[in-house]
């Protein structure tokens, strides 16, 4: 029995590490992670190079819109997957893009990732499918990029729905600039522990489950697989942009209703490790941002669901879809 027990011992020993991690290893291109509907991609130039940009797309049925989905920094477009099954029940058509750098799509490093780019990106996507009019929906940082969508082409935008999005605030008001590089290596040294714990304090309020968990084993599984340098690198750079290309102070120039649902638990603050000497502002007050928002454009409709965080359409989707559904309708605002 004692030369069975050492004999076990030694075979675990000899296993690396990562083959018994619990974080399955991803590709660049997540080949081996399923997402929620079938996965088209566009082809196209950008920059100079050669990319491809993956979709999900469900049409609408008869003469219902269109809403185009735009996930956050830290999620693939999959993440949609409820909203968008819920959407489509209801005939609504759903456009699911990954954008260039995230998810399914092309991670150049050697490309200036900018939210005008990778809206000017999202219109081709349109142009592509014949829709030339969309609600566009944005979460998170996607919410940054559905604002700078909707101020590059109103004509494209029917409305404007925004779900905790970040970029509420200017911070470089606020907090230091740091470069590229910074980011990068904070990325380097990151760890699938680090991701759970991140996203269990920050997103759940201490919460874990097994849909959380299916939503962030992607990043778990980046950084276990053998592209997570030049992932990294791609990430660092597009921490770049929410710091550096703020929408905020651009939001008394929307032409289309505007509407921004709010998990006032939320205390989502990019750059609170690193403020300015002097500043005593709390980054990331959703209880308070809504209010702010309302003073610089009195037209956007805001709606506050308390005791949410940075995830309503997740953490609590059936308090999430009537105040979702009522930002839909055409006589909102």
């Amino acid at each position: 029995m004692k030369r069975y027990f050492w004999k076990l011992c030694l075979f675990f020993f000899l296993i690396p590490i990562s083959a018994i991690s619990s974080a399955e290893a991803y590709s660049k291109y997540l080949d081996d992670y399923k997402y929620p509907f079938n996965v088209l991609n566009m082809s196209f130039v950008s920059q100079g190079q050669n990319l491809s940009m993956a979709y999900m797309h469900l049409p609408a049925q008869e003469d219902k819109p269109t809403v185009l989905l735009l996930h956050g920094k830290n999620f693939a477009g999959s993440y949609w997957e409820t909203t968008a099954n819920w959407l489509h029940k209801q005939g609504y058509g759903v456009v699911i893009p990954d954008q260039v750098g995230f998810g399914k799509s092309s991670k150049p490093v050697n490309y200036q990732y900018s939210f005008a780019a990778l809206a000017n990106n999202t219109r081709m996507l349109l142009s592509l499918l014949d829709l030339d009019n969309v609600i566009v929906t944005g979460h998170s940082m996607g919410g940054m990029l559905a604002s700078r969508f909707a101020l590059l082409f109103p004509e494209m935008t029917s409305k404007l729905i925004l779900i905790n999005p970040i970029g509420l605030e200017n911070y470089l008001h606020y907090v230091e600039y740091k470069d590229v590089e910074f980011f990068y290596q904070n990325e380097l040294e990151k760890t699938p522990d680090n991701i759970v714990s991140y996203q269990k304090k920050n997103y759940y309020d201490g919460d874990w489950n097994s849909t959380y968990a299916k939503h962030a084993s992607f990043l778990t599984g980046w950084i276990e697989g053998d592209d997570w340098p030049q992932l990294a690198k791609v990430s660092a750079l597009t921490y770049d942009m929410i710091f550096t290309q703020p929408v905020i102070e651009e939001f008394d120039d929307f032409q289309m209703p505007v509407t921004l649902i709010l998990g006032t638990r939320d205390r989502t603050g990019p750059g609170r490790g690193w403020k300015k000497e002097g500043v005593t502002r709390e980054l990331g007050r959703y209880d308070k941002l809504g209010a702010e928002v309302k003073a610089r454009n009195s037209a956007i409709t805001v709606k506050e669901l308390s005791g949410l965080g940075h995830l309503p359409q997740i953490e609590a989707f059936s308090r999430f879809t009537p105040v979702y559904s009522q930002a839909l309708k055409p006589d909102e605002n």
